[in-house]
């Protein structure tokens, strides 16, 4: 199982948008770069696009938990930030699911 931790600070955040690939679903864009270390670090935005905060919470918690339970699953030495889209609105948590799914399958970080 990967050890993960949190991505908090903005220069990190800037850092994986600068320097990662992009690949994107429906609902959820994932930038993400290799960081060269044993630990897998993760953040989840959601842009004032989505709307209001108690939407954006809702999306960032359908994220993280999605992401959570995927975990075991992903290769180890990246940064990896989730950006959730407007249609996330009207998603349930299984269609975030799959969506997240999807696409760290598409970013071969998806070892399952």
């Amino acid at each position: 199982m990967a050890q993960i931790e949190r991505l908090k600070k903005n220069t990190d955040f800037k850092n994986v948008y600068k320097k990662g690939k992009s690949f994107a679903d429906k609902f959820v864009v994932i930038y993400l770069c290799k960081n060269f270390s044993n630990v897998t670090r993760v953040g989840f935005t959601a842009s004032k696009k989505v709307g209001n905060s108690v939407k954006r919470n809702r999306a960032r918690r359908l994220m993280k938990e999605s992401f959570r339970n995927n975990s075991r699953d992903i290769k180890i030495g990246y940064d990896i930030v989730f950006i959730a889209r407007v249609a996330i609105n009207d998603a349930d948590y299984y269609d975030v699911e799959k969506s997240i799914r999807r696409v760290m399958k598409k970013s071969k970080i998806y070892m399952n």
